[in-house]
């Protein structure tokens, strides 16, 4: 597989840039913050907890708080792992054969497609830009085959934060069920929506041959945890899933996982604020665009806490990044990370993250920059 170049770029500019302006996680937290949410038997449980190993499918308390957040779903339809990005790994590697034919959206989180490749043929689907990054299902339609096996989703779409009508989703899964191919869906940034009625269900809620993909670190804004997991209606799937696991991680952290059970308790407070920091930064991106017309093209996401801006000038979208991190610390991510294998991603675009609280300082800086720069 080739280098994940999102993580490549941020083990140089991540933890040394002063603002992080792409950050893709909604704002966190410290652990005496997260426990102040917490029950006193929890903190009781959290003070006493035994340093052991942890049930592989993840303790019994946490795959019941889990459970709460889905319609249909039980605590035996769950597995979970160490972050989103070993579900992801774990899923395509149980699910794909190499005589198997796998359809994934663009743009998109590399490992959607990267490992994928690593095991089948792959055929990418791009969202319109044109269309505010609508998914077009004629398109996937037509990129079936005979041995299609899997489409992989991903909404709230990372970068673009797209979410597509609820009768096309309805649509897509209907698909799916009528050629017997298997979903999965990328569902990390779900409770961030804009809008109240962009909210799409979660596939495994609605799908037999659904698989989600959720995790504590996006819409929770508690990264730090890795817990992630994935939840199923096909159980033998989430036993295959268990066995690869145990090559894997094995089993996760123990302060983690009750951690993580507590945020779950807490999950409307937590989210709640979440989404309203959001909202909140979503005016301030709406300010700072107004001041430069023409400069970028700037769209509303309907839902995450990242957003796809079109740059426009001259220098291009990889000159104003480099300078910019170089020259004032603000880190922004450039279109070139989510090059594809599987088509063109529209460049002259870049990554902004707005789920933090810093963003005001950090977008003054960069309008101070702008000022300056202008091209």
């Amino acid at each position: 597989m080739r280098n994940f170049a999102l993580e490549v770029y941020f083990s140089k500019w991540e933890f040394a840039a002063k603002y992080h302006l792409t950050a893709s996680d909604a704002q966190s937290m410290t652990v005496s913050q997260l426990l102040s949410h917490a029950s006193a038997d929890d903190r009781e449980r959290f003070d006493n907890l035994h340093l052991g190993y942890t049930k592989t499918f993840g303790a019994e308390p946490l795959l019941e708080q889990i459970a709460r957040t889905y319609d249909s779903i039980a605590t035996d339809q769950l597995l979970c792992f160490a972050g989103a990005e070993e579900g992801i790994y774990v899923a395509m590697r149980v699910l794909l054969q190499p005589e198997d034919h796998c359809i994934v959206i663009t743009p998109n989180y590399q490992a959607a497609e990267t490992i994928p490749l690593s095991i089948c043929a792959v055929t990418g689907v791009a969202l319109d830009e044109n269309a505010n990054w609508a998914l077009d299902l004629d398109k996937v339609r037509a990129a079936l085959r005979p041995n299609t096996k899997l489409i992989s989703i991903n909404f709230p779409n990372n970068p673009t934060g797209a979410i597509p009508s609820q009768d096309v989703f309805a649509a897509l899964v209907e698909l799916c069920r009528e050629q017997g191919i298997w979903l999965f869906s990328d569902e990390v940034y779900r409770l961030i929506e804009h809008r109240p009625d962009a909210r799409i269900p979660q596939v495994a809620d609605v799908y037999e041959r659904g698989v989600s993909l959720n995790v504590m670190s996006k819409s929770y804004g508690l990264p730090g945890l890795r817990i992630g997991w994935l939840a199923c209606q096909d159980r033998a799937f989430l036993q295959s899933c268990e066995r690869y696991k145990h090559y894997l991680s094995i089993c996760n952290s123990a302060p983690s996982e009750l951690l993580a059970e507590i945020a779950l308790k807490a999950r409307a407070a937590i989210v709640g604020r979440n989404r309203d920091l959001a909202q909140h930064n979503l005016g301030l991106l709406d300010s700072f665009f107004a001041d430069f017309p023409g400069l970028f093209d700037w769209r509303r996401p309907d839902g995450s806490c990242v957003a796809f801006i079109r740059y426009n000038g001259a220098d291009g979208v990889e000159r104003l990044t480099e300078r910019l991190v170089e020259e004032t610390g603000v880190l922004l991510l450039p279109s070139s990370i989510y090059r594809s294998d599987l088509g063109p991603v529209p460049q002259d675009h870049f990554r902004i993250g707005f789920g933090r609280a810093n963003l005001a300082e950090g977008l003054s800086v960069f309008r101070e920059w702008l000022m300056r720069n202008r091209p």
